[in-house]
């Protein structure tokens, strides 16, 4: 072997619990959570290399908090007092304030925000966002998150990724779903158009034209898309879709069509026709994972560059539109390049799971 020996990492029974304790609060700093958990991981006989590439962290940070854990215990993990003028924040006033983030909310509101903080604490504002930046806190902020409780949850994930990864032979993968009630908005004044230091200027209120379903078939290795339109949504409309694939698909091929759980997709007339097509293979998403399908990343760019934005006084013209960008969308396709395996999504979910589950809900 090469390099300076190691000294030995041995951890008792009670450094274990409060190194497992830092990483799990919440109310923990990321930067002391990160430094437990690169102490656990050595205290398990892996070398420096190995901590860091799990970390994501440079070998010299692995070596450097090993070594001063090694020197003084917990106490090494703790920032050294730095130059300077003297602090005026006790480390008792920042936990009051992370705790008062986390765990409670102001009379009247929803959230705290840096002012009502302040005021509450007795503190600046300034103070208050420095210690929410140095935490990571962001009370403003709101993300959405729906977890699938499908019983074959594990199975679908890794029987589509499968797919994507690696598709069957003298087969064709295609992603069905469809988008129903685009609307065809037209504004009630003329839009202003874009101008140097001026952003496009339109009303915020409009008027309705009408809706339309798009009905479309993302072929995962190509790009390409069969696209159908319908003013309704049933199964009947979906019929019709499955035999306009039937139609673009070359009969030589099996076909195995990635979808969601909707009710229009399990109609008896939809199971008769899958019983008399035997080259059709189905395979239903789990529920409450519409981002396992990769033709909703396709439903989100036709929106984004060409429906949001766009402005139709006519259900028609909605639909023209909609046409033109098939056929540009066709005439030049980009497939997504799926890279996450089966593994990593479970993985990833678990760690989400294992995260919210202290969240003291």
């Amino acid at each position: 072997m090469r390099g300076r020996p190691k000294a030995e990492l041995v951890l008792s029974e009670l450094e274990r619990e409060q190194l497992k304790a830092l990483t799990m609060r919440r109310k923990t700093a990321q930067a002391l959570a990160l430094r437990a958990r690169i102490v656990l991981a050595s205290a398990e006989g892996l070398d420096n290399k190995t901590v860091a590439a799990r970390q994501r962290v440079d070998v010299h940070t692995v070596s450097k908090w090993r070594s001063r854990f090694v020197a003084d215990r917990l106490d090494g993990l703790l920032d050294a007092p730095r130059p300077g003028a003297p602090r005026t924040i006790g480390d008792a006033q920042v936990d009051a304030i992370i705790a008062k983030t986390l765990e409670s909310v102001p009379a009247g509101a929803t959230h705290w925000s840096t002012r009502t903080m302040a005021r509450a604490a007795d503190l600046s504002q300034s103070t208050v966002a420095r210690i929410w930046r140095a935490f990571g806190l962001q009370p403003h902020r709101q993300e959405t998150f729906k977890l699938s409780t499908d019983p074959f949850f594990v199975e679908k994930v890794r029987d589509i990724v499968g797919l994507y990864l690696d598709p069957p032979l003298k087969a064709m993968v295609l992603c069905v779903d469809e988008k129903s009630q685009i609307q065809a908005l037209d504004r009630t004044q003329p839009i202003l158009p874009l101008a140097p230091g001026i952003p496009e200027r339109r009303t915020h209120d409009y008027m309705r034209h009408g809706t339309t379903t798009l009905f479309a078939a993302l072929d995962i290795a190509t790009g390409k898309v069969i696209g159908e339109l319908h003013r309704r949504h049933r199964s009947s409309e979906f019929l019709q879709f499955l035999r306009t694939i039937e139609a673009n698909v070359p009969p030589k091929l099996d076909v195995h069509l990635v979808m969601d759980n909707y009710g229009t997709h399990k109609t008896p007339s939809i199971k008769a026709w899958f019983a008399r097509h035997p080259r059709f293979h189905v395979h239903f998403t789990p529920t409450s994972a519409s981002w396992i399908n990769q033709v909703e990343r396709w439903f989100a760019t036709i929106t984004e560059q060409y429906i949001r934005r766009g402005t139709h006084r006519s259900t028609q013209q909605l639909e023209q539109a909609i046409r033109q960008y098939l056929d540009l969308n066709n005439a030049n396709p980009n497939p997504f390049v799926w890279t996450k395996s089966a593994d990593d999504i479970l993985a990833s979910i678990r760690r989400f799971c294992l995260r919210i589950s202290d969240s003291g809900h």
